[in-house]
C-alpha cells in the first residue's frame, strides 16, 4: 500500500510485457535497437547528408557530371554559367542524362562520354584518362547526394588530385531505392574495386 497523500502507479502494459521478457532477449532487444539506430544514423550521415567537403575555389580544371537519377544536368551548366572550370563532362551512362549531349556552355570546352562499364567506377576510369591527358589537379564531380561519397572515392582512385562536389535534387520517390542501391554500391566499391 502506498503511503497517505501518494498515489500507487501501477505498471503500464508496456513495461509489464517487458518485466516478462527474459533478461537475455531484453539485452538482445536492447542491441539490436542500438544497432538499428546506428544504421540510421550511419545512413544519413553517408547517404543523405554526406560531407562534401568545404572550401571549394573559385575555379577548378573540370566539372564532371556523373550519370544517375536526379536533376544533374541544371546543376552542371549552372556551375558552367558560373564559369567555374573550362571544361564540362558529362557522362551519357544508361541511367544518366541519356540524351544528346548538351549545348556548349559559352567559352567551355565540352567532352561528353558513355562510360565502359555504365558504372560509377566506368566513370571514374574514363576522367581519371582524361585528368592524366590534360593533366588536370582538381575536379568538381556532379552527383546525387546518395552516390557523392561513393564517387569521391572511385574517382579518387583514378585521379591524384583534389575532388569537390555538388550534389543535385533527387525525387522524393527516388530515395527508398537510391538508399539501397547505395549501399550495394559502397559495399562493392570497398570490397571488389580497390583501385582504379
Amino acid at each position: 500500500m502506498a503511503p497517505s497523500g501518494q498515489v500507487r502507479k501501477e505498471p503500464g502494459i508496456a513495461s509489464a510485457w517487458w518485466r516478462r521478457l527474459p533478461g537475455v532477449v531484453r539485452v538482445l532487444l536492447r542491441i539490436a535497437l542500438a544497432l538499428i539506430v546506428l544504421f540510421i544514423a550511419v545512413t544519413a550521415r553517408v547517404l543523405i547528408w554526406p560531407a562534401l567537403g568545404q572550401g571549394m575555389p573559385a575555379k577548378v580544371n573540370a566539372i564532371v557530371m556523373l550519370a544517375g537519377p536526379g536533376d544533374r544536368l541544371p546543376v552542371a551548366l549552372e556551375l558552367a554559367d558560373q564559369h567555374r572550370a573550362p571544361v564540362l563532362v558529362v557522362s551519357r551512362g544508361s541511367d544518366g542524362y541519356g540524351g544528346p549531349c548538351p549545348l556548349r556552355p559559352p567559352g567551355m570546352q565540352l567532352i561528353c562520354f558513355d562510360p565502359d562499364p555504365p558504372t560509377t567506377r566506368g566513370e571514374a576510369e574514363y576522367v581519371g584518362r582524361l585528368a592524366a591527358k590534360y593533366h588536370w589537379t582538381s575536379l568538381l564531380v556532379v552527383s546525387s547526394r546518395p552516390q557523392a561519397i561513393r564517387a569521391r572515392i572511385l574517382v579518387g582512385r583514378c585521379f591524384a588530385g583534389t575532388i569537390y562536389t555538388s550534389t543535385a535534387p533527387l525525387a522524393k520517390r527516388d530515395w527508398p531505392y537510391q538508399i539501397a542501391y547505395g549501399w550495394g554500391a559502397l559495399a562493392k566499391a570497398f570490397i571488389q574495386h580497390r583501385n582504379c
